[in-house]
């Protein structure tokens, strides 16, 4: 064994020791607890800047929330961490007027991102994956007179609200896009792009999703 090689074998020893001790002092359990009492108080002040939080609501550190006022959430509802919530009332002095309502129960996984301008309404006990994007708009409605104007400066479009049912379920990378709306206990695959009505207990998968099952 060459002398380079076991030095980085004796050093790698070395530091497992003195992580194994500190892990007796301050154990990834420990940690893990200490962020619950951190989460707690973060909720709380996440809370005070939204029209309305429900009992129980837990928003994981750290979120982005822009609009605040303009978003009510249910009563155990949950945020994870890297979440962004915004409800835009002015873009490039483009006056708007959003609303975005999440139900009771409703569990998000990490990285999030909800962009209101319009209306967005979540029910009940919806479950999603990470990364998923929930949009009621976009820059610009694609015309040839909106093409010619850099994205960042065309006025915000949406073709209409977003409403999503009841125990909905949303995989992983999903984005759901203006005007849908998703019928409750309906159950959307990994990495779909919802961009129509999806009807009640059924599944949907794909880009653009489509039916491929019915459940009810």
């Amino acid at each position: 064994m060459s002398k380079k090689r076991a030095l980085r074998l004796y050093l790698d020893h070395f530091i497992r020791g003195v992580f194994g001790v500190i892990s007796k002092i301050y154990s990834y359990e420990t940690h893990r607890e200490l962020l619950l009492v951190w989460d707690f108080f973060y909720s709380h002040w996440i809370a005070a800047s939204l029209s309305y939080a429900g009992k129980g609501f837990v928003a994981h550190y750290p979120i982005t929330m822009i609009g605040g006022k303009f978003i009510h959430i249910g009563e155990m509802s949950a945020i994870c961490k890297h979440g962004t919530l915004t409800a835009w009332d002015n873009y490039n002095g483009q006056q708007l007027n959003p609303t975005l309502i999440i139900g009771d129960r409703c569990d998000f996984g990490e990285y999030l991102h909800i962009s209101c301008c319009y209306r967005i309404e979540i029910g009940n006990d919806v479950l999603t994956g990470r990364w998923v994007t929930i949009t009621d708009n976009s820059h610009g409605d694609n015309t040839i007179d909106t093409i010619e104007v850099a994205p960042a400066s065309r006025p915000i479009h949406s073709k209409g609200p977003i409403h999503i049912g009841d125990k909905v379920w949303i995989g992983d990378k999903v984005t759901i896009l203006n005007g849908v709306s998703i019928g409750a206990g309906a159950v959307i695959a990994a990495n779909s792009v919802v961009t129509h009505d999806i009807p009640p207990y059924s599944i949907a998968a794909g880009i653009p999703a489509k039916i491929i099952k019915v459940l009810k």
